[in-house]
């Protein structure tokens, strides 16, 4: 049984016998579904600048704006310390992990492409709404609407890519999500700088600019070929070989093909998906895959920056337009982050990248905590200097997070779980994602005006839990292809006592030839 039905691992000897070119087909497939990573990273920049518009708060929250010219009687933490303001922002994610579940549905049985064109539309429909509300309750409803095109997008793409990504070169193509994410982010903060100059509806441009993307979505994924692993999983098997054949740009792919059919078949006799995710063979997926890394990446702290960057630097006091030109600069750093994983990431391995940039971040956010407590909060502008140093140090934790738990929050969870569950463990994934990323975004500003600089080395001592969690329950991933990832599972330390293994010299020898050098067609 292939793909995760922890029983037969003699079926799986075809990994060494898999093929491959690197395709225009291929390319082209790849880089139009990474396009859905752009909606996610542009609201990621875009919404935290147009909340420290002055004319955005004007006309949706003047008690902010007041607040925010007066703070005369509070530290410089609570500027900006408003639920509905912040409702906006997580009111998306909310919508998101709420859709998701209609998100696993339509991946799993109208295939990943239909997913990604039904997130481009619903986004396109937000962005509209957003750019020409006149009252909150249409950023609401325009915020629900983006938050269900990135449902959609976010449980399809990383699945997408992966999928259709050789076993060799996953990683690298896996992060194009990233990428995307990260220069989504960057486009949107050059945006803000420069619509924050444009008054008084300079905020709507940076909004309904939203479009793009959700556009190039669209008319992209009307072009794309469906994965194999999912015209397979639908019982289209002629054209699933047939995708095969030209994704892979070579006649010889009986040994993938015949992985993918196994996997078919042990998907086909999966009828409730999200069920079978609570199965002892299916732990450790649930456990690292679908909760623990997707809910870590959110507290490293990574997204509160990128929420308020502007309104930190803000707080700062950079100023306005200076707050978006420093957001500019940390966006720049989270692309540069991304670019190296990509590059390194099949290399080195994906725990040398969690661990390695975990211990930076730590020292990174001891070192933002322990400047802000000695030389911030009492209403005075900071010396240029120590302001200069906080930029570095902030942009610093961007790249560190950019190449780790950025790019591979997303990654290692679309390549652990068996066909059989991989739709409906995505969507969980993304629920999980969007969940803490919502409670980040609520809480973050609340906890920044209550714990000051504390706030910092909260999120320094969970990056030290979830480093001790990647150390020891992660097993490397790098270079095994996605039908046969379950085999570390037998033959890791601590796995392999909850879900078995009942051949485990076989197992062994098949993960030893993963790092041996393969010829390629």
């Amino acid at each position: 049984m292939a793909g995760g039905g922890f029983t037969d691992t003699a079926q799986l000897k075809r990994a060494h016998l898999y093929e491959y070119r690197i395709t225009g087909y291929f390319i082209f497939s790849c880089i139009v579904a990474a396009l859905g990573g752009s909606l996610f990273g542009y609201d990621l920049g875009v919404s935290g600048g147009v909340t420290s518009m002055d004319d955005f708060l004007k006309e949706f929250f003047p008690k902010v704006y007041r607040r925010k010219l007066k703070h005369l009687k509070e530290t410089d933490y609570c500027k900006y310390d408003n639920q509905i303001l912040t409702l906006f922002t997580s009111s998306l994610y909310f919508a998101g992990l709420v859709s998701t579940f209609a998100a696993s549905y339509v991946t799993r049985n109208k295939g990943r492409r239909a997913s990604i064109i039904v997130g481009s539309i619903s986004f396109f429909l937000g962005a509209v709404i957003n750019a020409a509300a006149v009252n909150i309750a249409m950023l609401i409803i325009g915020r629900i609407l983006l938050g269900v095109g990135i449902g959609f997008g976010n449980q399809a793409v990383p699945l997408y890519l992966s999928e259709m990504a050789p076993a060799k070169i996953r990683g690298a193509v896996n992060q194009l999500f990233q990428v995307t994410t990260c220069l989504g982010i960057f486009i949107a903060n050059f945006i803000n700088y420069g619509t924050e100059k444009i008054h008084p509806w300079g905020w709507r441009l940076s909004l309904g600019l939203a479009t793009v993307p959700a556009t190039l979505m669209f008319v992209g994924g009307i072009f794309l070929p469906e994965t194999p692993n999912s015209l397979v999983e639908q019982g289209k098997l002629e054209e699933g070989r047939r995708v095969l054949e030209k994704v892979r740009g070579t006649s010889r792919v009986d040994a993938e093909f015949a992985d993918l059919v196994d996997a078919s078949k042990a998907a086909q006799a999966i009828k409730h998906p999200f069920r079978n995710l609570l199965k002892r063979r299916n732990r450790p997926q649930l456990v690292i895959g679908a909760l623990g890394i997707p809910a870590f990446q959110q507290l490293t702290g990574m997204n509160s920056i990128l929420f308020y960057a502007p309104v930190i630097f803000q707080s700062l006091g950079f100023g306005s337009g200076a707050s978006l030109y420093s957001s500019v600069m940390t966006s720049g750093m989270l692309v540069v982050g991304a670019f190296m994983s990509m590059a390194f990431v099949d290399k080195f391995g994906r725990r040398a990248f969690f661990l390695e940039a975990g211990c930076e971040m730590i020292l990174y956010l001891v070192a933002v905590a322990i400047t802000l407590k000695l030389k911030f909060g009492q209403g005075e502008v900071l010396p240029k200097g120590i302001g200069v140093f906080l930029v570095i140090i902030i942009c610093l934790f961007v790249l560190a997070y950019g190449r780790s738990w950025g790019p591979l929050g997303w990654l290692v969870p679309s390549e652990v779980f068996p066909l059989e569950t991989r739709s409906a463990g995505q969507s969980v994934v993304v629920c999980v994602n969007l969940l803490f990323t919502a409670l980040i975004a609520q809480c973050f500003l609340a906890s920044l005006c209550h714990l000051e600089y504390g706030i910092f080395l909260l999120f320094a001592g969970l990056i030290v839990c979830m480093s001790c969690f990647i150390f020891l329950l992660l097993p490397e991933t790098k270079q095994v292809p996605i039908e046969e990832v379950y085999l570390l599972w037998q033959s890791h330390w601590f796995w392999k006592n909850i879900v078995g293994n009942r051949d485990p010299d076989e197992s062994n020898g098949k993960l030893e030839s993963y790092a041996k050098p393969e010829n390629q067609a």
